[in-house]
């Protein structure tokens, strides 16, 4: 559909779903249509559902013509080689040092965040009024299986980061492998250090390693009853009594 999208047509009766295009982009379009399906093709290709593929296809279109479409001289050149800036968790690193080059104030938060509630989300927001900028370190997949126990994370970390990430209260997003953040936060070395009112400072082995470099590490309020082992408990609940047969 050109700057309005992608229609997604499937087999029978369905209503085609409509695939819109993230920001309207003027240019020249030429050759927009051969870069939305070579990026559905490799997306498909990757495992992405069509909805995902199409999503991403269309946002690539859009900024190939917002680029210059296939005059856009960049296109002929040999890209340079990947190196440690092509790593997601640079933005994280390299956004504390511009922070703190210019005198503001770093704060970092961890955990899981394996389902984000409405805990999560006040603890974030609160975090990030303290500083200039807010950096949530994010335990892996196997971090959480060896914290959590065997079915956990719910949510892969690619899906997690994406989510905080979202937030507008969240500025960075980095992985950790490790069960607990101390060699990330040596790295980051942010000025303040949030968790959530169920934690004392007094019990976080990274107060610690915050007191190295003069960083502190602070204990917030947090909404009570909110968690994800909850979560999974009612939603586990809620399909044992969905599947009991009537009458039982």
């Amino acid at each position: 559909l050109g700057d309005r999208g992608v229609l997604l047509a499937r087999p029978g009766a369905g209503t085609p779903m409509l695939v819109p295009v993230p920001y309207r982009a003027a240019g020249d379009p030429c050759g927009a249509g051969d870069c939305f399906a070579a990026t559905t093709a490799a997306a498909l290709a990757d495992g992405l559902l069509p909805e995902e593929a199409l999503q991403r296809a269309v946002a690539e279109a859009a900024a190939f013509v917002a680029a210059g479409g296939a005059g856009n001289p960049d296109l002929w050149r040999t890209p340079p080689a990947p190196g440690p800036a092509d790593d997601p968790a640079t933005d994280a690193f390299g956004l504390a040092e511009s922070v703190r080059a210019r005198g503001g104030t770093v704060v970092a938060t961890g955990g899981c965040f394996d389902l984000v509630h409405a805990g999560h989300v006040g603890l974030l927001e609160s975090a990030r009024r303290i500083g200039d900028c807010l950096i949530v370190c994010l335990n892996s997949d196997a971090s959480v299986t060896r914290r959590k126990g065997p079915g956990r994370p719910l949510n892969p970390a690619a899906d997690r980061a994406r989510v905080l990430a979202a937030l507008g209260s969240v500025d960075a997003v980095v992985v950790f492998e490790e069960d607990t953040p101390e060699a990330v936060l040596a790295r980051l070395r942010p000025d303040v250090w949030v968790k959530g009112g169920d934690y004392s400072v007094q019990d976080l082995p990274e107060a610690e390693v915050l007191r190295s470099w003069g960083g502190q590490a602070v204990v917030l309020p947090y909404l009570d009853g909110r968690s994800t082992t909850l979560l999974t408990r009612r939603a586990a609940k809620a399909v044992a009594g969905a599947l009991r047969p009537s009458g039982s």
